[in-house]
């Protein structure tokens, strides 16, 4: 999962849901595309800019990955299943705990060396393998009690082997981790810095020069312009480009524009700068009447995968003797009727009929929609329809007091605290306000303050200083990929994150119960014992409240018609196929508009 608009996965993805939109200033963006579009091109827009070159140090999304690399296998997000990538075949054996994979004959890296099974055994021994490189990649490897990780070793020049220590269910699905140069990197993680630890930390980051990124995928990195746009262009030595019947597309270059807002997104999309956007509540209908003139559609995939969530900071661990949280605040935050009183007063009905227009419906799960793992309220799942009164009832029943309609702990401490989420981002700004008002119903005072994405994340991951953040996650169809948030000690356990030079932390019973089901959910291969567990590890969720679930919105997107090619799915989205979407050639338009 990623972190979105977010660290998890983004091939299920802090993704702390993200809006994929957006644009630049009208002038500068029709000047550059007068200039450059002379291919066929997609050209988007992304809110923030890339926070990195290094998928193995990536936790965001979105990020430069889905077009510049590929792992052994890879899922289609139509029908789930799990397809031949840089891997043509491979074999499972009896007892389900090998895997060999035969490679691809004549794979090649994008500056045209041999991709081989070295880079393999590479990438996960010597990168996602090793403790002193902090990636989250690690978290979906771990296996069982143990946390033991699976060996890989090279059987030939094309065949590699995959071994783990038990059974591990989502196995096949873990080996669609990209796959990283060897000849390129390996230098950077035998090289150690001051610290001791690989240089490889430090290695690609946004100040590299896209030349110097060496990639796999569909796409490679043609230019970064900070806080304006990315460029990719086509891969040559992509192995579907090279296999004859693989790839039907012709996009030759996309472009992603860097903006500060989802309506300055909207404004370039409606003049014509943009050729996709995504479609938020209030932009519906807008956007829908204007389908025919505008020669565009809205696509619509049904619920969208991720998450969006309000959550208490819960670590009660100190740095260098200093308190992350506010002593008086965390007994609160750390106070389940505390959490169950603010999901009780949030009122996600008038969530989804205001700030999303009815296009959504009440969020309940960590687990998606989509997932045959999910669990329905029907099926047992606790929710928290809007109820302030009950909320009220809960916190008196705590130890809170109110004094006229302000609401106070036993102490006499007036109850307030600081909510933060990205600016820029619409529909989080729209919610932030409506739980500040919400909350402000049953006496507790809210700060709201949306700040820079990249500023957020880095107080999530880093210093740890934060109280209350709204935000979202990516999301899939396999919960493992999602363990690394319930992990205690994964790289996304945001609400009582481990860090280094952190003391005193505590973690609850219920998180470790969370964890042990998630390790007993791997081990599982019976779908339907894997479908008891995790719901288990749903109903703790929604029992204890490390995160307050909000609205899950219909995934909608707008597209030009002069794509051809398109799958939209709401898992994977307008383009995830690429390497089968065409584009009308520029040059072709030009001459039929005369």
């Amino acid at each position: 999962m990623a972190i979105t608009g977010s660290r998890l996965r983004r091939w299920v993805s802090m993704g702390l849901a993200f809006v994929f939109a957006i644009a630049t200033s009208g002038c500068s963006l029709e000047s550059f595309r007068t200039e450059a579009a002379q291919v066929p091109e997609l050209v988007t827009s992304v809110l923030s800019g890339p926070a990195t070159f290094n998928y193995a140090l990536s936790q965001e999304s979105p990020n430069i990955f889905t077009y510049t690399y590929e792992g052994l296998v890879t899922s289609n997000p139509i029908t789930g299943d799990v397809e031949p990538a840089l891997a043509e075949s491979w074999e499972i054996s009896e007892d389900k705990l090998k895997i060999e994979f035969l490679l691809r004959p004549n794979l090649k890296w994008s500056d045209g060396q041999p991709l081989t099974v070295d880079d393999v055994v590479f990438t996960y021994n010597d990168i996602y393998l090793n403790e002193d490189i902090p990636t989250d990649t690690r978290d979906a490897l771990r296996i069982g009690e143990s946390g033991a990780f699976p060996n890989i070793r090279k059987l030939d020049d094309r065949r590699v082997e995959f071994t783990v220590p038990e059974p591990f269910a989502p196995f096949l699905q873990a080996t669609g981790t990209p796959i990283l140069p060897a000849h390129i990197l390996r230098e950077t993680v035998e090289k150690k810095d001051s610290a001791g630890k690989p240089i490889f930390n430090s290695t690609w980051s946004v100040e590299t020069a896209p030349e110097k990124i060496i990639v796999n995928g569909p796409y490679k990195l043609a230019n970064y312009t900070i806080d304006q746009r990315v460029i990719y262009r086509r891969n040559p030595y992509y192995w579907r480009y090279q296999t004859s019947g693989a790839s039907d597309g012709n996009i030759e270059r996309i472009v992603w524009q860097i903006v500060e807002s989802a309506d300055a997104s909207l404004l370039q999309f409606r003049s014509g700068g943009l050729d996709s956007v995504g479609v938020t509540p209030e932009q519906f209908s807008l956007l829908k009447r204007e389908e025919e003139e505008g020669n565009f559609e809205i696509l619509e995939g049904g619920p969208a995968p991720g998450t969006n969530f309000v959550f208490f900071n819960l670590n009660t661990g100190k740095r260098k003797g200093r308190p992350l949280v506010d002593p008086v605040k965390s007994k609160w935050f750390n106070n389940v009727a505390f959490r169950q009183a603010v999901a009780y007063a949030v009122n996600r009905q008038k969530m989804l009929t205001n700030t999303f227009l009815g296009l959504g419906k009440t969020q309940n799960s960590p687990v998606s929609v989509q997932s045959p793992f999910y669990l329905t309220p029907e099926e047992g799942l606790k929710t928290y329809d809007y109820d302030p009164e009950k909320a009220k009832q809960l916190l008196t029943g705590a130890g809170f007091q109110y004094k006229g309609n302000e609401l106070y702990d036993s102490d006499g401490n007036r109850v307030q605290f600081v909510l933060k989420t990205n600016s820029g981002n619409a529909t989080r700004e729209a919610l932030g306000a409506q739980i500040k008002q919400d909350l402000a119903g049953i006496g507790m005072q809210v700060d709201f303050a949306p700040l820079a994405f990249g500023t957020l994340v880095d107080q999530l991951s880093s210093s740890l200083e934060w109280e209350c953040v709204l935000l979202g996650l990516t999301g899939g169809t396999e919960p493992h990929f999602g363990k690394n948030v319930w992990d205690p000690d994964g790289g996304l356990h945001m609400f009582n994150q481990a860090a280094d030079g952190v003391e005193g932390r505590v973690v609850n019973d219920w998180e470790q119960e969370i964890g042990q089901l998630y390790i007993q959910g791997a081990r599982e291969l019976d779908e339907a014992k894997r479908k008891e567990i995790y719901s288990k590890t749903q109903q703790i969720s929604q029992e204890q409240l490390p995160l307050i679930y909000l609205i899950n919105p219909l995934s909608l997107n707008a597209v030009r018609n002069k794509f051809t090619g398109i799958q939209y799915s709401a898992l994977g989205g307008a383009f995830w196929n690429i390497h089968d979407i065409s584009a009308e050639n520029p040059a072709e338009r030009a001459e039929i508009t005369e």
